[in-house]
């Protein structure tokens, strides 16, 4: 939750599922030069803990500024489905975004036309 509010300003959100194992990726060798150029430092990828979050508040709580602690992360949002999440994805983290969401499947279905 906290990062979420670092990131996006975001307070208004409820825990709904969580990958119960940590998830890694690591970065393809153009990506990972370009990032130890950037950062000065050697990444060999990442790990991940997710979590599937319903966010309870309006859309003018969402500040891609964050709580304005660190740089921003993001240039811009939208709301999508978890399809469009993955085909939006750089292709390394694609096979990361398909486990997530087949672990969160039961949580993304809906039950009526109306939901």
């Amino acid at each position: 939750m906290r990062e979420l509010r670092e990131e996006t300003g975001v307070a208004s959100a409820e825990v709904l599922a969580e990958v119960p194992y940590w998830l890694t990726y690591d970065f393809p060798p153009q990506v990972r030069e370009r990032l130890k150029n950037q950062w000065g430092s050697d990444w060999k990828g990442q790990v991940q803990k997710w979590f599937l979050l319903k966010f309870t508040g309006k859309e003018e709580e969402i500040n891609l500024l964050g709580d304005e602690t660190a740089k921003a992360e993001f240039g811009e949002w939208s709301w999508m489905s978890p399809d469009q999440v993955v085909e939006l994805a750089v292709d390394f983290k694609k096979p990361l975004y398909r486990e997530v969401l087949t672990v969160f499947a039961p949580y993304l279905q809906k039950d009526s036309p109306e939901d």
